[in-house]
């Protein structure tokens, strides 16, 4: 924390003012003493999108979008992808430190205890129409469970909040794969606690009987790698609803039910189904250059590149990348690959895209991987929120011990009308 200072000078008045810096940031309330007439509210900021207004405090998540540096706790991802996995990375980014073998060994035995669901769940799942979306079945069991745990309300207490936070991350796949199955018409799998966290959702997806039957090792660490990299990334769209939701003290089923909502949005988690779309419409690699000259001249969009906080490679993407071509050694080559790989190449070494800084980003070949593993396009949302929850989980934790919070209660600009009187029906 520095001392320093800057100066405002209001024209209106000519009136100057000095505001303290802390971490390059101004406290939005010192603007409130800047004002022409005492009874006037006081000044604020205005910023659509929060682009440019820190919200919280957190050590969870460190990003550098000029360098393309993400690191979690201070680790690189690049680290974590190649070294960790799914649960310990979760660790990491809830509790804030790398656990010893036995901490993580009590850890990933807590969660694989909590990876059964209660038969209403299953019951609620099968209620839903054959064609439900499986992001609205995942909400809805989301914003159930609260009604099964109402202790979960007691925020404030550390071993309910630790209780919850096992409960969610155990859970979340056994959802997730019964709500795939009721989607295709086939029983659901009960969990089998002796796999490792993706191994047993892709067993609780895949399972049919078979005597012999074996998750492949490289899918369950594709997945887990790519639970890794979406575990968290800072104050996103779906990390600020959960904040939001948690800083009115809800539980945290309910703000995981919101967030996820949030992600279902397809400006949000819905861009690697984008750019299957995009790469389907393509359809060959001689069809790229053309492609790339309709976006330059506005005609086409190009999916899966530039990203709000990255302007350099996501790098996310590079691991990703490798990840694909490991995934594709076991399932076959997939054609979309090529395109891509051609895509990639053609955009980062033209001009119009470089000076726009638009390279590629996490979301443009996850979903290929997905594809390949035979994933619907409509799970991938649902395989992303599975990711995601660590870091939901990490902030909401954060947020409900941080004294500074407050319940979230944005201004507005009002621009209505001012006072008017009532007019009745017949003088309308």
């Amino acid at each position: 924390m520095t001392s320093e200072t800057i100066t405002i000078t209001d024209n209106r008045t000519g009136q100057s003012y000095d505001l303290p810096i802390t971490y390059d940031t101004i406290r939005a309330l010192d603007l409130r003493q800047i004002k022409v007439d005492p009874e006037e509210f006081g000044m604020m900021t205005y910023d659509p999108g929060y682009g440019n207004t820190a919200a919280c405090k957190s050590r969870i998540t460190y990003i550098d979008g000029d360098k393309g540096i993400l690191r979690y706790r201070g680790y690189p991802i690049e680290q974590l992808a190649e070294h960790s996995t799914f649960l310990e990375t979760a660790y990491l980014i809830i509790y804030g430190e790398l656990p010893d073998k036995e901490a993580l060994d009590t850890w990933t035995h807590q969660v694989n205890h909590h990876t059964y669901v209660h038969e209403n769940i299953v019951d609620l799942m099968e209620s839903f129409r054959y064609d439900a979306h499986p992001m609205g079945m995942l909400i809805s069991s989301l914003a159930f469970m609260s009604t099964m745990h109402p202790e979960a309300r007691n925020v404030d207490d550390p071993k309910v909040r630790d209780k919850q936070i096992l409960r969610i991350l155990g859970k979340l796949p056994t959802i997730a794969a019964i709500g795939y199955r009721h989607r295709i018409g086939r029983p659901i799998n009960y969990p089998n606690s002796d796999l490792s966290y993706t191994a047993n959702f892709l067993y609780m997806l895949d399972y049919m009987g078979q005597s012999m039957y074996e998750v492949h090792p490289t899918l369950a660490r594709a997945l887990d790698v790519l639970l890794i990299l979406h575990a968290d990334h800072e104050q996103n769209c779906s990390t600020s609803v959960m904040r939001a939701i948690g800083s009115a003290h809800a539980d945290p089923y309910s703000a995981m039910a919101g967030a996820t909502a949030a992600l279902f949005g397809p400006r949000h988690g819905g861009a690697n189904e984008a750019v299957l779309r995009m790469l389907n419409e393509i359809g060959d690699e001689s069809n790229v250059a053309a492609y790339v000259e309709k976006v330059k001249q506005g005609d086409q969009r190009l999916m899966g590149f530039g990203h709000r906080v990255y302007k350099n490679y996501d790098p996310r993407a590079r691991i990703i990348k490798d990840i694909a071509h490991q995934v594709f050694e076991v399932t076959g080559s997939n054609p979309l690959i090529d395109i891509a790989v051609a895509l990639e190449e053609v955009a980062t070494s033209d001009e119009y895209f470089v000076e726009r800084k638009l390279y590629p980003n996490v979301d443009f070949y996850s979903g290929i991987i997905y594809q390949a593993m035979s994933f619907p396009p409509d799970m991938f949302t649902v395989l992303f929120a599975m990711g995601r929850a660590p870091g939901w989980l990490a902030q909401w934790n954060e947020l409900v011990e941080d004294p500074e919070q407050r319940i979230a209660r944005p201004r507005q600009i009002y621009l209505g009308p001012g006072e008017r009187d009532y007019v009745p029906m017949d003088q309308r």
